[in-house]
C-alpha cells in the first residue's frame, strides 16, 4: 500500500510525517541531519533517496542523504566550494533528477553530483549575466539571503533548468547550464532597474504538471501566468487580498488549478488580518477563491516561506503548506477542508511531499 510522506525542512533539522493514502493520520520522524538548519529536503523519485541541504552557522554547509527513508543518513559537503575566494555561506534549494543532484548556494551558484552527494563540482555561476556583477557583490547579501533560492529540472529534458536568483529574477539554461537566457518578460517591478531583462524579484516558480507551456509564479509584486514555457508572463493578482506572497502550488492533473498563499507585504509578512487561508484560482488567474475551512481565523499571524507549500498526486490531491511558527496543515481533498497535523515544530523553511510503496 502507498504511503504519504512529507519531507519538512526547519530551522533545527529535517522531520518527516508520514500517513497512509488515505491522509487522515500522521505520525511523525525526527529530528534528522543533526538538528542543523535544513533549508530545503527533496525526495529523489529515480533512486528513493531523500537529500537536505543543512547550514549551519557552526559547521558550514552539507547535503545530507538517506538511502532508506530517513532510517540512516550520510552527509558530504566534498567539492561544495568556490575556487576564487567567494564565500559559500549556505546551501538553500536541491533539485534531484536524471540521475543527478543540484543544489543552489549563497554567494550565487549552483553545484552538481552524480556520485549520490557524496561530491560535488560547479554546474554553474551564470556568469555574465546582466546584473551578475551586483549578486556577487557581498554588499548585496544581506543574512537571510538565499542566492540560487530555487532549483527546477525539466522532467524529461536533462539539458533543461530553471534557476531563481534571489531578488535578480528567473533564468532558463536548455544546454546544461553552459548558456542561460532571463525569463521575465511582461512582469511588473516597483523599483528602478539597471538591466531591461533582469532585476524583477521572482519568489516562487511553478510548472503545471500537465501542461510544459503553463507556468505561474508568485512575484515580489503579484501572480504571474505563462503560457508559453515563461517566454512571456501575465499578471493575474486580481481577486487577492495581496499581490506579495512566497509558497503556492500547482493541481496535478488540471493545468489551470492552482494554489497561493498570499502575505502582508509588509515587514511581518503573515497572513493578512491574523486570518490563516489558501487562495485557489481554476481558471488560470481570471478568478479567485479564498479556502479557510478548517484554518484559524482569529490571531493567526502565520508566515510560510518560498518552498513552504506543495501538493501530492492522488487522484483527489492533496495540498500541505508548514508555518515560520512549526505548524503544519494539511488538505486531502484538493483545498476545501484543512486541518493541523503537526505543531510545536521549529520554523519550517521547507515543505515537500513523496508518495512510496
Amino acid at each position: 500500500m502507498s504511503r504519504t510522506l512529507l519531507l519538512i525542512g526547519t530551522r533545527k533539522g529535517l522531520f518527516m510525517l508520514e500517513s497512509d493514502a488515505d491522509r487522515t493520520s500522521w505520525s511523525m520522524r525526527g529530528a534528522y541531519c543533526e538538528g542543523w538548519p535544513v533549508y530545503h529536503a527533496v525526495f529523489d523519485r529515480d533512486s528513493g533517496a531523500i537529500y537536505a541541504a543543512a547550514a549551519s552557522e557552526w559547521h558550514g554547509s552539507s547535503i545530507w542523504r538517506s538511502a532508506d527513508l530517513g532510517e540512516t543518513w550520510t552527509q558530504s559537503s566534498e567539492g561544495l566550494a568556490y575556487d576564487d575566494g567567494r564565500r559559500l555561506s549556505k546551501v538553500s534549494s536541491l533539485s534531484a533528477a536524471h540521475g543527478r543532484v543540484l543544489v543552489g548556494v549563497e554567494a550565487p551558484g549552483i553545484f552538481e553530483s552524480r556520485d549520490d552527494g557524496a561530491t560535488w563540482s560547479p554546474y554553474s555561476m551564470l556568469t555574465g549575466q546582466p546584473g551578475s556583477e551586483e549578486w556577487d557583490d557581498p554588499s548585496n547579501q544581506p543574512p537571510g539571503h538565499l542566492g540560487i533560492s530555487a532549483i527546477t529540472a525539466d522532467e524529461k529534458d536533462p539539458a533543461r533548468v530553471w534557476a531563481i536568483v534571489q531578488g535578480m529574477s528567473l533564468f532558463e539554461t536548455t544546454d546544461d547550464g553552459k548558456t542561460w537566457t532571463p525569463r521575465n518578460r511582461g512582469l511588473r517591478s516597483d523599483w528602478p532597474r539597471e538591466h531591461e531583462e533582469v532585476g524583477f524579484c521572482v519568489h516562487k516558480f511553478v510548472r503545471s504538471p500537465t501542461d510544459a507551456q503553463r507556468m505561474y509564479q508568485q512575484n515580489h509584486v503579484g501572480m504571474h501566468r505563462s503560457d508559453d514555457a515563461g517566454a512571456t508572463w501575465t499578471e493575474i493578482t486580481e481577486g487577492l487580498p495581496t499581490e506579495f506572497g512566497f509558497a503556492a502550488a500547482a493541481h496535478p492533473h488540471d493545468r489551470d488549478t492552482f494554489h497561493v498563499i498570499p502575505l502582508d507585504p509588509g515587514h511581518g509578512r503573515t497572513m493578512p488580518d491574523g486570518q490563516a487561508a489558501v487562495w485557489r484560482t481554476k481558471d488560470a488567474g481570471s478568478s479567485w477563491e479564498r479556502l479557510a475551512n478548517g484554518l484559524p481565523q482569529e490571531n493567526a499571524h502565520l508566515g510560510v516561506l518560498r518552498e513552504g507549500m506543495t501538493g501530492d498526486t492522488y487522484d483527489t490531491p492533496g495540498y500541505y503548506f508548514g508555518t515560520s511558527t512549526g505548524q503544519v496543515y494539511a488538505s486531502a481533498d484538493d483545498g476545501e477542508h484543512w486541518s493541523e497535523i503537526a505543531s510545536y515544530l521549529p520554523a519550517i523553511s521547507s515543505v515537500e511531499v513523496a508518495i512510496v510503496d
